[in-house]
């Protein structure tokens, strides 16, 4: 592995982050709303693949492979983000936030919206720039790791799409979703996204050096488990009719069979 190179490369992914970033603030200043910046979340990670694959000199079949999937996640994600917050009003999260804002708002948005989530991006992205500047061969732990990513990118896209068509129909307004792939866990999106990034770590992995960017999934399954993800949508539907039974018989993020009683 060229370090050097893959050293220069973590300075020049932090640059593309911040361009990212940054316009991403001015769209928000322009609409008026930031939530835009969950749908900039995939797209980030797409930038940075693309860049690292320009710059990179590592296996070409392993930049391919890693830059690929990391489009393909990221995009996904941010289409299907756009459309679910498309015409619905800004999400309250950031409502409240920028209510206890301080100062110059703009400013204020950048530092606790934007820069924040750029920093987490970059950071969690480590194991698809380490990828890139592996010399040796695709290997088995990397086809190991591809199918871990198979396995993520289908629960969080056959969930979403579930969660979704759910929603749709009037008839399930106030209901809690249970069937499908939420049958066996109440986070397959969540669940999902963790494989994701497992999966490209396993990829890096086939260098030591990629191995050490172990701390990149763990944070990533961090937020999605004890943040912003699972955590934070559980306390919004604590007091839903029927959640606690959901959670009582549901997994709450490996999949699993239900349980006919009891809590898990």
């Amino acid at each position: 592995m060229n370090l050097s190179g893959f050293l220069l490369n973590l300075l020049i992914s932090a640059g593309a982050v911040l361009v990212v970033m940054l316009i991403a603030l001015g769209l928000a200043v322009r609409r008026g709303r930031h939530d835009g910046i969950d749908a900039v979340w995939g797209l980030g990670f797409a930038v940075i693949a693309l860049v690292t694959l320009a710059v990179s000199d590592g296996d070409l079949v392993t930049r391919l492979v890693v830059t690929g999937l990391t489009v393909v996640w990221g995009v996904r994600l941010a289409v299907h983000i756009h459309r679910r917050n498309h015409g619905r009003p800004e999400d309250p999260r950031y409502v409240a936030l920028m209510g206890r804002a301080t100062g110059n708002p703009v400013w204020y948005a950048f530092r606790k919206i934007y820069l924040i989530q750029g920093v987490i991006m970059w950071f969690v992205s480590m194991p698809v720039q380490a990828a890139q500047y592996e010399t040796g061969a695709f290997g088995l732990l990397g086809w190991l790791g591809v199918l871990v990513w198979l396995v993520g990118l289908g629960f969080e896209a056959v969930g979403d799409q579930q969660l979704a068509r759910f929603k749709a129909d009037p008839g399930n307004r106030g209901k809690i979703m249970d069937r499908g792939l939420w049958r066996y866990t109440r986070h397959p999106n969540y669940f999902g996204d963790a494989c994701v990034w497992w999966g490209l770590y396993l990829v890096a992995c086939q260098h030591w050096i990629g191995a050490l960017t172990v701390l990149s999934p763990v944070v990533m399954t961090a937020f999605l488990t004890k943040g912003t993800g699972k955590a934070l949508t559980e306390k919004n539907m604590a007091n839903r009719p029927g959640f606690a039974e959901y959670v009582k018989r549901t997994s709450g993020f490996f999949p699993l069979p239900p349980r006919t009683g009891g809590s898990r």
